[in-house]
């Protein structure tokens, strides 16, 4: 017998004994995926390493067989970027704040505990309950919501860009079960893993995770004041400044030089009132002295925000700037605000990654420097994009537009 072969041997053997000890082979279906099957054995010495019981390991890999749909999720990506204020549309439409406030009436007791304890604004927290399951309406829909265990396997054992995003979360799943905050058939989340009423993935779950109610478990899918309160307590943990907001809509003045508004510059809203940009309404700014940066989701032509060290915090949850301006606004809604004074540039919209590869490619036909064609709107391509519309007459933003992409292919 060779070396290699002596080592097959050994290996066969150890996954065999693996799926015997653990019951795997008597769990599956008779159709089971083998290679699956031998995966799983192959995880085990990880998650026993990580303290997960053998027990807690059959019990979670019973009867489960790859998930088709999760590989076919995670494969898709969105040819074109929605605009902004049709995520909006949806995010903060009346039924999510009509429901939102009703949830809150529900609540009002455990929201106002939360907010005591952790000292992050409960319209906050309640936005992102709406945000992230509609106040838990959609964790009874299995189009959805599905097996967590099942799902992160799967991604684990397929390979590609998210093997390892998968296999580091099941890991913390495993652990979830081994502490007995839920069981394996009740741990349901999205394809991506995202856990219940607040979609913690299990990584996030162990570490900030409470268990608020106070009967031993963190059950952020059964229990609204466990997730109410990991929610606050994520929050708080990501630097939540307690009473403070996440932002104020603003006006710009006519003249307004555009270079600033980019994302990174910091001033006191002090400051930024002295150039003349204004709080919406004519409302003072409570605290002049906080500092902001200056944001403009659609260009010149949509509304501007002065943003707060919060809407960083918020982007925490989810890193991306429509998504904490949706929460920040929806909370300004369920407390009684009013929607955006500005008005969206709805003719238009914004550019995909390819697009903007495109504009940059005719932009430096023009002979002018984009600083190369990644398909990123660094200053160099903000500074072209002014250029190019100081020629044809345009508002001198900066902003990649559709529009402005036409205009560019038709040659003008």
């Amino acid at each position: 017998m060779t070396a290699a072969t002596s080592r097959n041997a050994v290996t066969t053997a150890l996954l065999f004994a693996l799926s015997l000890v653990l019951g795997l082979a008597a769990s599956h279906p008779a159709a089971a995926d083998a290679a699956f099957d031998k995966w799983v054995a192959g995880f085990w010495p990880t998650a026993k390493s990580a303290g997960v019981s053998a027990a807690t390991y059959k019990r979670a890999f019973a009867g489960v067989t790859p998930d088709p749909e999760v590989l076919e999720k995670a494969s898709k990506q969105a040819e074109f970027v929605k605009p902004i204020w049709e995520y909006l549309d949806t995010a903060t439409s009346d039924t999510r704040i009509t429901n939102g406030r009703r949830l809150m009436a529900e609540n009002a007791a455990t929201l106002d505990a939360v907010e005591q304890r952790y000292g992050v604004d409960k319209y906050i927290v309640a936005a992102i309950w709406g945000m992230e399951s509609s106040y838990g309406m959609i964790l009874d829909n299995p189009k959805i919501m599905r097996s967590v265990i099942r799902s992160l396997a799967t991604l684990g054992y397929a390979g590609g860009r998210r093997a390892k995003f998968g296999r580091q979360q099941l890991l913390a799943a495993l652990k979830i079960l081994e502490r007995g905050d839920i069981t394996p058939d009740r741990m349901t989340g999205s394809w991506a893993g995202a856990m219940g009423h607040t979609q913690f993935i299990p990584t996030t779950f162990e570490a900030y995770a409470v268990d608020f109610d106070g009967d031993g478990r963190r059950n952020i899918w059964e229990s609204i004041p466990d997730a109410l309160g990991s929610t606050a307590h994520y929050l708080k943990r990501s630097g939540w400044t307690a009473g403070k907001t996440w932002g104020y809509e603003v006006q710009l003045p006519r003249g307004f030089n555009f270079r600033l508004a980019d994302e990174k510059t910091k001033r006191s809203l002090a400051d930024w009132q002295k150039m003349g940009i204004e709080r919406v309404g004519g409302r003072a700014f409570p605290r002049p002295a906080d500092e902001a940066v200056l944001y403009l989701p659609a260009g010149g032509r949509g509304p501007g925000f002065l943003l707060l060290q919060n809407f960083r915090v918020i982007k925490r949850y989810n890193n991306a700037n429509a998504y904490a301006l949706a929460v920040g606004h929806l909370g300004d809604r369920l407390r009684g605000g009013d929607a955006f004074a500005g008005s969206w540039p709805r003719d238009d919209r914004p550019l995909s990654k390819k697009e903007i590869v495109e504009l940059q490619t005719l932009l430096g036909r023009r002979g002018l420097d984009t600083g190369g064609t990644d398909g990123k709107v660094g200053p160099k391509t903000e500074a072209a994009i002014r250029a190019y519309q100081n020629h044809l007459g345009l508002l001198a933003d900066g902003f990649p537009s559709l529009v402005l992409l036409q205009k560019a292919r038709d040659g003008r």
